[in-house]
């Protein structure tokens, strides 16, 4: 607790000291730049553009960048790095990848945008981008399991990641203008070489088995876009998108034998990318005919957050990314950071007590809730819950699944409504299932408590413990803070006993 307060304390109206930090990702389909906060374990993007270049067009069959391809590639790293003057970004690291390793004219290119760039470029190999790429899924999620695929334009990674145990990378020629210029546009040909590819691979992919694939790449989050729109999902967010594998199989034979302009929301797919569609789907059906994963796993963070993982210290990089975000948020937001500690440990001997099974994942959303769980006192009163469950449901925050965003929005929903699901989008409580609905319902009403009793404060609850005792719920106030206990807390722990089946009391001693 104290490590992360120090930020605040020492420095007043900033999150931290670190400089920005900016990544400038030159790709064989699109160059992007992204700048950062900082170098964080949970890094927070305060700018992103992309370019699509098509710099990996026709390198497969001429062996070099085309000239008009290589201009605009320039011409947006001299933007880019003019942006990144003006944000005072200190570092700017710089990325090139496959277009640029395969051309016979990359090292002319790299050494015009070096000079542009006024940074070092970094030519990741095959196997150093899926690498970085597999740390990009590992600063995103929290302990991954499976196997991770980077479908760039001019390459495959693929790589097999066990938590923080990265295996070695493949690279196969199957990106998406890659896999355009080497079948000639024809469908049934880019067919043939990518099941030729996937025979090459048996051992990898067989450990891929009932186990998930992330999916990193812009034309695959282009691909879980458009079935997030044929589904009418609940929530935007693309990270942590989760689709069951058959499910997926099918989207991509769907997409890739029917005109793209038929499906919903193709308008937000680019012009420049819509004839890509086809190629990555292609390449994911058969990934996963021959995978057999469980569930394809869209993955927002790549190659640029992974390089970022890799940067930070080995301490930082072991923290969990939902906490380290939540408390951020807290930090941002919140009247009391300290308060979301508190409650997190006043909660604690609610649960240990309560009889409520919890796991270890049960109870890092539970604390990531009590970070959250103050961050929209600014707005409405009338309009508290709303609007702090929307905030929640679509934040920038990494390490948890969709299921996980359902229970942290309805908790804090709950903590400023009460018990009501009236003005709750029924969309939101499917993301969840009853028991995750139960246990934001009890989260909530103890939260209710906590803010009444405590004004959000600090110093508070560590002084005035809740637990289940016996057949009783039990709030203890010393004698000293005994005026605190009025009528209102005991109305909300009236409310919060009944939903854990015990009776309310608070003991003043």
């Amino acid at each position: 607790m104290n490590e992360t307060l120090s930020m605040v304390e020492q420095a007043p109206g900033r999150l931290r000291e670190t400089p920005p930090v900016a990544v400038i990702d030159i790709g064989s389909n699109s160059v992007r730049l992204v700048a950062y906060e900082g170098l964080t374990r949970t890094p927070t993007a305060i700018f992103n553009e992309k370019v699509l270049c098509g710099l990996g067009r026709g390198v497969t069959t001429t062996g070099k960048l085309a000239p008009a391809a290589t201009d605009k590639a320039l011409r947006a790293l001299r933007r880019f790095r003019v942006l990144c003057d003006t944000m005072q970004v200190e570092n700017v690291h710089v990325l090139a990848t496959a277009a640029a390793r395969d051309a016979s004219n990359g090292p002319e290119f790299l050494r015009e945008a070096a000079s542009i760039c006024r940074a070092q470029v970094r030519l990741l190999s095959g196997k150093q981008e899926a690498h970085f790429s597999a740390e990009g899924v590992l600063s995103g999620f929290w302990r991954p399991d499976g196997l991770v695929g980077d479908l760039g334009g001019g390459s495959l990674e693929l790589v097999e990641l066990h938590g923080a145990r990265i295996g070695s990378g493949v690279t196969l020629p199957l990106g998406g203008l890659a896999l355009q210029d080497r079948s000639g546009s024809a469908v049934k040909k880019a067919d043939k070489l990518t099941k030729q590819a996937f025979d090459g691979i048996p051992d990898l992919l067989k450990r891929a088995e009932g186990r998930n694939f992330y999916a990193v790449g812009g034309t695959w989050r282009a691909l879980a876009r458009l079935h997030m729109a044929q589904k009418g999902y609940p929530l935007r967010v693309m990270h942590a998108y989760t689709i069951p594998a058959r499910e997926a199989q099918e989207f991509c034979r769907l997409v890739r034998l029917v005109s793209p302009d038929t499906l919903s929301e193709i308008a937000s797919v680019s012009d420049e990318r819509r004839p890509l569609l086809p190629y990555g789907a292609l390449v994911l059906e058969n990934l996963i005919r021959k995978a057999k994963p469980k569930n394809v796993v869209i993955s927002a963070s790549g190659v640029r957050e992974g390089l970022l993982h890799h940067l930070l210290p080995s301490g930082v990089r072991q923290r969990d990314p939902l906490i380290s975000a939540a408390a951020e948020f807290g930090l941002l937001r919140a009247r009391s950071p300290r308060h979301g500690y508190e409650l997190a440990e006043w909660t604690d001997r609610l649960l240990e007590t309560s009889g409520l099974d919890e796991d270890a994942l049960d109870r890092r959303l539970r604390h990531a809730a009590c970070h959250l769980g103050d961050i929209g006192w600014r707005a409405h009163p009338d309009y508290r819950g709303e609007q702090t469950l929307n905030i929640i449901a679509n934040a920038n925050i990494s390490g948890l699944d969709h299921a996980g965003r359902g229970f942290l929005a309805l908790a804090i929903f709950y903590r400023h409504e009460g018990l009501v699901d009236s003005a709750i989008s029924p969309r939101i409580r499917e993301l969840v299932s009853t028991r995750l609905l139960d246990r934001a319902r009890v989260l909530g009403a103890a939260m209710r408590v906590a803010y009444i009793l405590s004004a959000a404060m600090p110093g508070v609850l560590p002084q005035t413990p809740i637990a289940v005792e016996g057949k009783k719920l039990v709030l203890h106030i010393p004698e000293d803070m005994r005026d605190l206990g009025g009528d209102r807390v005991q109305n909300r722990l009236k409310t919060l006993a009944r939903l854990l089946g015990r009776e309310a009391v608070m003991d003043v001693a």
